[in-house]
């Protein structure tokens, strides 16, 4: 592999160009490592060579001055390691740079391999992503005012009297989706690889949704595993009888991944924990508690899998604690209901903004209030691939 660390011929311009997306990457010595061991200098410069929408050989060949031939088998490559998305639409072949977050980041490790030092990768994203005293990365993944994904609520304890949209329900949007398949969480590989487990013993395997095109382009390259509506669905049980959060994109239409998170593994819960709050799009619903019925026990703590619940000391009651929630950090997913011994614990309603409607709708909200955005240039079948993507 071409570990060219120092060339600006390669690595630098890559980075550019993944700084144009809604979340990009901030530059540093660690990131560089991390882009050295995932890309040849060749496909740095291939990638840093992409268009900001889906690309066909013809434009990418112009793009990069390669020949067809060999340019196809670079990029045949890049996809097996999750570099880039291929989609067939029609007669033709469309190619798309993925993101770092959400994006190859974690492909790399949704699959066993052999092809990649992953235990050398795996610290450089820890250190990359958690161990930055700054908080760059944080502060890009999170400081938008709307956010890239968000939670989804626990259907079973939604008040009888609160009507829930199709987009709220992760059971709605399995049975609304053309396409489902079931992955490697790509949080607690990496966390094995680091030689750590997950606090409540949630599966590395057969745990995280994918929808959709992205569902079929992940089987087609290894990263999943096809699934019918009613085996994803019972995916989503054995996730609630973990108290796992449900994370999804925050889109209102044909969302392309449902994630099953836990606090210890979970990049993106670990962002809120970490002083990001607003970082994950809430759910139309926030946690009460009956003090009345309240002992105390902390049950509900260790099940949340953000900082939301606190004891407190009840005032002129000796060694009496009640819980408290910590509204802004709730997510309102309704994990930590179910462990409640005294069922003190239910969501009630709360207004909320309307998540984007379409991915694309997404990327440019954030793009603005980044004061990154650049015309989208839509015409043709571009905006049919577009709406296969769930972009358009």
């Amino acid at each position: 592999m071409g570990h060219h660390l120092d060339t600006k011929n390669s690595i630098v311009p890559l980075i550019d160009r993944l700084n144009k997306y809604p979340v990009g990457l901030p530059d540093n010595e660690t990131l560089r490592q991390i882009l050295a061991l995932l890309f040849t200098e060749e496909e740095a410069f291939i990638a840093s060579r992409f268009p900001l929408e889906e690309a066909t050989i013809k434009e990418l060949v112009r793009a990069t001055g390669w020949e067809k031939e060999q340019l196809e088998a670079r990029l045949d490559k890049m996809a097996d390691k999750g570099l880039v998305m291929d989609v067939t639409y029609g007669d033709k072949t469309f190619y798309l740079l993925m993101p770092g977050l959400i994006g190859f980041f974690e492909l790399t490790f949704m699959k066993q391999r052999q092809d990649l030092p992953v235990a050398e990768l795996a610290q450089l994203m820890h250190d990359y992503l958690l161990g930055d005293p700054e908080q760059e990365m944080g502060r890009e993944f999170f400081s938008s005012k709307t956010p890239l994904t968000r939670s989804l609520v626990y259907e079973q304890h939604i008040p009888v009297s609160s009507n829930v949209a199709t987009y709220e329900s992760a059971r709605e949007i399995i049975k609304n989706a053309d396409y489902g398949a079931i992955g490697i969480c790509y949080c607690r590989h990496k966390k094995e690889h680091l030689y750590q487990t997950c606090d409540k013993n949630a599966p590395t395997e057969e745990i995280c949704i994918s929808l959709g095109t992205a569902a079929k382009f992940m089987v087609r390259r290894g990263f999943a595993e096809e699934r019918s509506r009613e085996e994803l669905i019972g995916v989503l049980t054995k996730a609630r009888d973990l108290n796992l959060t449900h994370i999804t994109d925050n889109i209102r239409y044909k969302p392309s991944f449902i994630c099953n998170c836990c606090s210890c593994c979970c990049e993106l819960l670990g962002g809120v924990n970490q002083g990001f709050p607003m970082g994950i799009g809430k759910t139309n619903f926030s946690l009460h508690i009956d003090t009345g019925s309240c002992i105390g026990c902390g049950l509900c703590k260790k099940s949340c899998n953000v900082i939301a619940l606190e004891l407190i000391d009840i005032p002129n009651v000796d060694k009496k604690k009640r819980m408290t929630v910590n509204s802004d950090n709730c997510l309102g997913c309704g994990a930590c209901i179910s462990s409640c011994p005294t069922s003190s614990l239910s969501l009630v309603p709360v207004q909320r903004p309307e998540p984007p409607e379409k991915k694309r709708d997404l990327f440019k909200e954030i793009l603005k209030e980044k004061k990154r955005l650049s015309p989208f240039v839509i015409s043709g079948v571009k905006k049919k691939i577009r709406r296969t993507l769930g972009m358009g």
